[in-house]
């Protein structure tokens, strides 16, 4: 029997199943008493004071933005290695999307890119207010440096940490771990079915903010000063006023069910992803065609991703060819993501040009995301491997 290797299977026990089963089973299965509980727990997870669970995490970043006040015409700092999510939603409040080059490191948001930028947007008279730094594959960005930016520019912190569930870093070896997300205005989260705990769709908002904590909770669900839970529970009043023009983003018992118990199991699944990691990096450390991901100093990273690189230069098929050979052979990878700057809507609407952001536009032809998840076997990490292996060889200039 040939070897099969999906990109992701999700990981999910009976107790999580049986969760679900109960929601269905109760009198709750829109927000209520799990969805409370789920929100609880994720804030004492993440050492935030409140999180506010909606329906992904691009309804996280978009509450976020309109919390702390983003108004139209302003800038808003966006890594182009990057997801849709965290450009669009500029787009939705009428501002502006600063993109900016990556590190050809861990491709996180390159602070003196951005520092840069800022200075060119206000020789333009533009008004930078905000930066979005998104940990890349669950490799944590230089968040001392976007503090000293966000100080220095009176910009509001909005961390997209959509893959970092859970991840931790220090200033030093001296300091204390954090949580990621726990210095932001507001951190978001993802819980899509690939992500590292699941709802299988789903986000958070977590801040320390009580004013921002109140606008986001408000927002969630139209506007209205009373949620479902506030009006039909026990302790609840039929009474609500529509306080703003606000959004249908709230998360469902039947996904917080899910997210109570996967939670409980999300530094298990780092550690597993962690050993997986570790042995992808023994195996192919010696291969020359490719650039493997590391982790930088003083950080816990999630693995969410494992990205490889290609030295595209060695080869005499190009990264297309490579996925298409490891899928004839039943490994899905994947791309991790054409940076925001190459797509159509970008190009056209602010004449982003290739030339502008180098190390993206360079690192971006040769990268691939292996397989890697908490359910995956080490001898499919092995045939993944010996697979890839035998491809490039295959293809080498002679």
């Amino acid at each position: 029997m040939k070897m099969v290797v999906p990109f992701f299977k999700p990981s999910i026990t009976d107790a999580e199943v049986n969760e679900v089963v109960d929601t269905l089973r109760g009198n709750w299965l829109t927000t209520g008493p799990k969805t409370k509980q789920f929100e609880k727990d994720f804030a004492n997870f993440v050492s935030q004071s409140t999180a506010i669970a909606v329906n992904s995490c691009t309804a996280a970043l978009h509450l976020a933005l309109e919390a702390i006040g983003v108004q139209p015409d302003e800038r808003v700092l966006v890594p182009t290695m990057t997801f849709a999510a965290t450009g669009e939603v500029v787009r939705y409040l009428g501002a502006k999307p600063l993109l900016v080059d990556c590190r050809s490191d861990d491709y996180n948001l390159d602070v003196e890119d951005a520092e840069r930028r800022i200075e060119q947007a206000v020789i333009r008279g533009e008004r930078v207010v905000a930066i979005i730094p998104v940990h890349y594959g669950g490799q944590i960005c230089d968040v001392k440096g976007v503090n000293r930016l966000a100080e220095k520019y009176s910009l509001r912190i909005v961390e997209d940490a959509a893959h970092c569930c859970p991840a931790y870093y220090r200033d030093d070896v001296d300091s204390p771990w954090k949580a990621v997300g726990s210095e932001a205005d507001v951190s978001c989260y993802s819980f899509y079915a690939n992500k590292a705990i699941t709802t299988g769709e789903g986000g958070m908002a977590c801040t320390s903010n009580a004013a921002l904590a109140d606008r986001m909770r408000l927002m969630s669900l139209h506007g209205i000063n009373r949620d479902a839970w506030n009006r039909f529970s026990s302790e609840g009043s039929w009474y609500y006023e529509i306080l703003a023009p606000g959004f249908k983003y709230n998360m469902t018992d039947i996904a917080s069910a899910l997210g109570i118990h996967q939670l409980r199991r999300a530094n298990e699944f780092r550690e597993r992803r962690r050993q997986l990691a570790d042995l992808y990096t023994e195996l192919l450390e010696e291969v020359d065609e490719l650039v493997l991901p590391t982790e930088q100093p003083n950080r816990r990273h999630s693995w969410h991703l494992y990205e490889i690189r290609l030295r595209c230069g060695c080869l005499t098929i190009d990264r297309a060819e490579v996925i298409k050979q490891l899928r004839q052979r039943n490994i899905t990878t994947s791309v991790h993501w054409m940076p925001l700057h190459m797509h159509p809507y970008y190009r056209r609407t602010y004449g982003y040009e290739h030339e502008e952001f180098p190390v993206a536009t360079s690192v971006y032809s040769g990268m691939i995301t292996l397989p890697l998840y908490p359910e995956m076997k080490e001898e499919q990490v092995r045939y993944v491997v010996s697979t890839l292996k035998s491809i490039l060889a295959e293809n080498l200039f002679s």
